[in-house]
């Protein structure tokens, strides 16, 4: 299994509007948690005002521009078309899709891997909706909101995932060109019309419990012992 990882290379895209409170963190936690993975990450900027361009560049005299790739656009396109942008300049024969805002934890990288090589699945995709997964930070009324969506489009869809609107998934390469590229929807619901696309193409899919936390701004919702070696990384670099 060690040999077949070591194939495989991972193209991490992270679309971004002002995340320059989020980016560096972010960042640091995939190298962290992914220590022995061949891996990119493709941040695909919309013309942040609040500077995440420069941070991002700063990252890429850290890590090198050939692990950091800026991909910046001149405005805010949609999310749909920023996946479309970053994916092609990937190079990995793999694509996660995350959030910048640390909404999407990557410690949870690690199990995508691991779940996609055991099951061989074309799409794994974390789920707040399993025993293990979870939402913190939202209020009743949210959770409410979002668990009713979710019903609703299973009553109307049956696309045999338990959670249809997360945005936190790992794609065989192959199989987003194809599910992306039959896509017409932007925004909320382009994640849904891409995950009820590739059920219905006949992907095999599984998930991967996660806890989706709510927005955060720099620190203030990670562990103290993340945030302390974080700094200390800096000092070392």
């Amino acid at each position: 299994m060690e040999g077949e990882e070591k194939k495989n290379k991972y193209s991490i895209i992270i679309p971004t509007y002002n995340e320059r409170l989020n980016i560096a963190l972010i960042v640091y936690l995939v190298f962290k948690y992914l220590p022995d993975v061949d891996f990119e990450i493709i941040i695909v900027d919309d013309g942040s005002p609040d500077g995440t361009q420069d941070i991002v560049k700063q990252l890429q005299q850290v890590y090198g521009e050939d692990r950091i790739l800026l991909r910046a656009r001149p405005k805010k396109l949609g999310l749909g078309t920023a996946y479309i942008h970053g994916l092609k300049h990937a190079s990995g024969n793999f694509v996660v899709i995350m959030d910048a805002d640390l909404s999407h934890h990557p410690k949870y990288l690690p199990s995508f891997i691991k779940k996609q090589m055991e099951t061989g699945a074309s799409i794994v995709t974390g789920t707040r909706y399993v025993k293990g997964g979870g939402v913190h930070g939202w209020n009743l009324m949210r959770k409410l909101t979002s668990r009713g969506a979710n019903v609703l489009a299973h009553t109307l869809l049956w696309p045999g995932v338990s959670d249809l609107t997360g945005s936190f998934r790992l794609y065989q390469k192959s199989v987003l060109e194809d599910v992306i590229s039959s896509c017409v929807s932007k925004g909320y619901v382009f994640q849904m019309e891409m995950i009820v696309r590739a059920s219905r193409k006949g992907y095999l899919i599984k998930e991967v419990p996660i806890t989706f936390v709510d927005r955060v701004y720099g620190s203030s919702k990670l562990g103290g012992s993340e945030i302390v070696e974080y700094l200390k990384g800096l000092v070392y670099f």
